[in-house]
């Protein structure tokens, strides 16, 4: 609110901003990432049961904020879906070893559905005769090249890093089905097939069951206050899917991003009635972000249709702070980034340029100032993405970092006056 001539009213100052600071709760932020992170949830992957519960229950916190809330369902094709425990074994005449899914062995995004074992000496690509072997694919070439090498093949077998705690990265969004399958090892496990396929007689049998599907997704919205005529509409928003718990692997999508939705539960629920006289703030929970950021995509086309103008505001994992938050903008984002800067400033949370690659860059593309708000934080896209190692400071100093932003981008430089000097 702006004093006017011979008004008593007092100005906004930046103090205006330090309730709404002092009032964010560890305790609500804690409790939100470990209820979606939770069983009843099952990694919320979109389209499936556990997802839509999680919609649901995310309903009701922004009802609970005093939000009018909306759906917006959309189509999404062809969604991987790993629809049974794969088994896979290899060895030579006088050993066998069984591999671990998820660790040692998993399918490849590529891969051709193989709902049963599959047995067949190992070979490597463009060396060995592909007739019914499974090929080793060395370092160094290409899926699509060991495609030219595969004619007759049972199936190729990659490389792939695991994290710190042994997992293969988890992903939805990538290459389409290829022509047979394919199955990714850990680079430890590869680089013993390949050994064992040069040295002659190894075999390995394998499943691949992996297919895929077409769902709907829905976005939630959330209105909390409209902005009035000639103010600032700020949008709040965090994608609430995971990649999905598999057969007999729990993926609790903690950090990446049952964090990011508590952040932005949590800074809506204090900025709705903490903000400057006339501007407008709205939620975002946004679905289908691991295949590909569609939720935002399909939100920033109804926002350009319905003429809406907002600044938006995406956080993605909240996790770990490390030594900053990483920070990007797109769109005619230089206003938005610079409140940034000083909303960092005021709260103490250090900030660094880094890419943020996720629904934000989807309001960008249509046109959006945006920005992103990381802090990710090792083993996510796993099952090591747990609540137990999402930091409470974290959450704590994003939330408070995302306040300050939309609380001072909501203010006209025109009549915020500030206690914070250029230098600060």
């Amino acid at each position: 609110m702006t004093a006017r001539p011979g008004s008593t009213v007092r100005p906004v100052t930046a103090a205006d901003l330090d309730p709404a600071l002092g009032a964010v709760s560890v305790d609500r932020l804690t409790a939100t990432v470990a209820a979606l992170a939770g069983d009843a949830f099952t990694g919320r992957r979109v389209g499936t049961p556990g997802n839509a519960a999680a919609r649901t229950w995310l309903a009701t916190r922004l009802t609970d904020i005093g939000a009018a809330v909306a759906t917006d369902p959309f189509a999404v094709r062809a969604v991987p879906d790993i629809y049974a425990v794969p088994t896979a074994q290899w060895g030579d005449r006088s050993t066998a070893a069984d591999l671990s899914f998820g660790r040692d062995v998993a399918p490849h995004l590529a891969s051709a559905d193989l709902p049963s074992r599959r047995r067949g000496l190992l070979g490597i690509a463009g060396e060995s005769d592909p007739g019914g072997r499974w090929l080793v694919v060395p370092a160094g070439m290409s899926l699509s090249d060991g495609y030219g090498h595969a004619d007759g093949a049972a199936g190729l077998l990659l490389s792939r890093h695991v994290d710190a705690d042994g997992w293969q990265f988890t992903m939805l969004a990538g290459t389409n089905p290829g022509p047979v399958p394919v199955l990714t090892l850990s680079t430890a496990i590869h680089d013993a097939v390949g050994g064992a396929a040069r040295a002659g007689d190894a075999w390995l049998a394998a499943d691949a069951p992996i297919r895929r599907v077409d769902v709907t997704a829905t976005n939630l919205h959330g209105r909390l206050r409209p902005a009035a005529a000639g103010h600032r509409d700020l949008l709040l928003t965090a994608h609430f899917d995971g990649v999905g718990d598999h057969p007999g692997v729990r993926q609790p999508a903690a950090a990446d991003n049952a964090s990011g939705v508590a952040v932005v539960l949590e800074a809506a629920r204090l900025l709705a009635t903490a903000l400057p006289e006339g501007a407008g703030l709205s939620v975002a929970l946004l679905d289908g972000e691991e295949v590909g950021a569609l939720g935002a995509a399909h939100h920033a086309t109804r926002l350009a249709e319905s003429g809406a103008d907002p600044f938006v505001v995406n956080v993605d994992g909240a996790g770990h702070l490390r030594q900053a938050a990483a920070v990007e903008a797109g769109g005619p984002a230089h206003g938005l980034l610079a409140v940034l800067d000083r909303a960092g400033r005021y709260t103490g949370v250090p900030l660094a340029a880094g890419p943020v690659a996720s629904d934000n860059r989807r309001y960008a593309a249509a046109g959006f100032a945006a920005l992103g708000i990381g802090a990710g934080m090792a083993g996510y896209h796993s099952p090591a993405d747990t609540p137990d190692r999402v930091e409470p400071a974290t959450l704590a100093a994003v939330t408070r970092l995302v306040i300050a932003t939309v609380w001072f981008a909501s203010a006209t430089p025109a009549t915020l006056l500030s206690s914070i000097a250029d230098g600060r």
